[in-house]
């Protein structure tokens, strides 16, 4: 039976009054990459630095492997963890070439280097050993920070926005290698982020974190499509609240009745999420509707319109670029979702 790689349970961390990790229990399967997300200030870096050793948790317990390498007792640091790291900042050091940065976790021996060579190799930058780092483009040295914490074979992987360096063009291109390459080695990581695509590209699994707590964690569909809690409903995207009323088979708003599974008396206040890709708009006939463009914001691909409902709700709708609502224009607003939609009663999930 194999061990999972990452256990946490229980952590708190606090510096002076302030609680920054309050008693967050998660683990993390074989193979798997778990996304910390959440806004700044969240927690998320301390809780890595904490599964890393730079840091010790105030209580609560961290296994790597099977093997408890934090508790109320024992401490072990950094170097004795089997963790491999890739900061924000990736770290290289500037007055090594590529290769020496890549061996300068492994032990001195024979195979040294050619284990430098294999890890060039599979992260695409054979040949380029002998290069410095300040020859390399960004997503080279980023291929650079990647190898060096791989080549040691650690049981997890961190890394600490590793991508907030790269412009956007490239961090999506780098972010997909990085994903290839974890998954061909069946390396099991964690990484933080505050971009929502980001983890949802990249984590098999989501954590979101908020004011040091651990609010939902779970695959990277059920968390956008099923918040448990206000906040992840907000933070993952998009969001709008419509209100409605609580019937025996649904809920009425002012997009229409919407058939939800719930356990509230009939009349009940509730609030549904929606986004922008839930909402549907079409031509009010004689100038009617149940909405008005306020705005249009063209995003390339598709238009992201504002729309004023009668009850004073706003709500955004994502529409193709071919279709043209001017400010001001009447429309009839509509619900397509074609999944199930999330209701609320006060902060939580229904």
């Amino acid at each position: 039976m194999k061990t999972t790689p990452v256990v946490c349970r229980n952590l708190s961390k606090s510096f002076g009054d302030q609680i920054v990790v309050n008693d967050v229990s998660f683990s993390v399967p074989a193979g798997q990459i778990l996304a910390l997300l959440g806004p700044s200030g969240c927690g998320k870096t301390t809780t890595l630095r904490l599964i890393a050793g730079f840091e010790q948790a105030d209580a609560g317990v961290i296994l790597i492997e099977g093997q408890e390498v934090a508790n109320g007792r024992i401490q072990l640091p950094p170097e004795k963890r089997r963790v491999g790291m890739v900061f924000q900042d990736y770290a290289i050091f500037p007055h090594l070439s590529v290769a020496e940065n890549v061996a300068f976790g492994l032990p001195r021996g024979k195979e040294r280097t050619s284990q430098v060579e294999t890890m060039l190799d599979f992260v695409g930058l054979g040949g380029l050993g002998a290069r410095m780092p300040h020859e390399l483009s960004g997503g080279q040295q980023q291929r650079v920070a990647l190898a060096r914490a791989l080549a040691p074979k650690p049981a997890v992987l961190l890394l600490d926005e590793p991508f907030s360096n790269l412009d956007a063009a490239l961090r999506t291109a780098v972010r997909q290698e990085v994903k290839e390459l974890l998954k061909a080695s069946g390396t099991t990581a964690v990484f933080v982020t505050h971009d929502q695509e980001e983890a949802l590209f990249l984590g098999d699994q989501v954590a979101v974190m908020n004011g040091g707590r651990l609010e939902q964690i779970g695959a990277a569909e059920v968390v956008f499509h099923e918040p448990k809690t206000r906040f992840v409903a907000e933070f993952m995207g998009h969001t709008d609240f419509i209100g409605g009323s609580a019937t025996s088979t649904g809920v009425d708003t002012s997009l229409g009745f919407m058939p939800l599974a719930h356990h509230l008396p009939t009349g009940a206040a509730v609030e549904v999420v929606v986004r922008p890709d839930d909402v549907k708009l079409e031509d009010a006939e004689d100038g009617t509707g149940n909405g008005r463009i306020l705005s249009r914001q063209f995003l390339g691909i598709a238009y992201l319109y504002r729309v004023a409902l009668p009850d004073g709700r706003v709500v955004q709708s994502w529409q193709p670029h071919q279709i043209h609502f001017a400010i001001g224009t009447a429309v009839q607003a509509s619900i397509r979702p074609g999944h199930v939609l999330r209701c609320f009663a006060g902060e939580t999930a229904v």
